[in-house]
C-alpha cells in the first residue's frame, strides 16, 4: 500500500512537502515514481527514485525546484516542492510500476 499526504493550497512561490508512506513491502527495493495529474490532462511523471539508492531522476518541468528523497527506516518517500507555480496544480501520486501499485493521491493547488 502507498499513502500520500501533505498536499494543500499554497500561493505561487510557496513550498510544500509531500510524503508517501509504503507498507507491505520495502520501498527501497523498488523504483518509486512521483506522478501528477491535472484535470483534463494526462498523467505526468515528475520524479523517479531509483531502487537501492541508485539515483533520482527529475522531469525538466520540476528540475531545480523539486527534490525527492527516501527514508528507508520509515519506509517513506518525500517530495519537497519549492517555488511552486500555478501550473503545478494537480493531484500527486506515488506509484510503484512493478505491480501497478498507486496511492490515492494528494491534491496540490497553487493559487493566489
Amino acid at each position: 500500500q502507498l499513502v500520500e499526504s501533505g498536499g494543500g493550497m499554497v500561493q505561487p512561490g510557496g513550498s510544500l512537502r509531500l510524503s508517501c508512506v509504503a507498507s507491505g513491502f520495502a520501498s527501497s527495493s523498488f523504483d518509486i515514481t512521483w506522478v501528477r495529474q491535472a484535470p483534463g490532462k494526462a498523467p505526468e511523471w515528475i520524479s523517479i527514485i531509483k531502487s537501492g539508492g541508485s539515483g533520482i531522476i527529475y522531469a525538466d518541468s520540476v528540475k531545480g525546484r523539486f527534490t525527492s528523497s527516501r527514508d528507508n527506516a520509515k519506509n517513506t518517500l518525500y517530495l519537497q516542492m519549492n517555488t511552486l507555480k500555478p501550473e503545478d496544480t494537480a493531484r500527486y501520486y506515488c506509484w510503484r510500476a512493478r505491480g501497478g501499485l498507486r496511492g490515492q493521491g494528494t491534491q496540490v493547488t497553487v493559487s493566489s
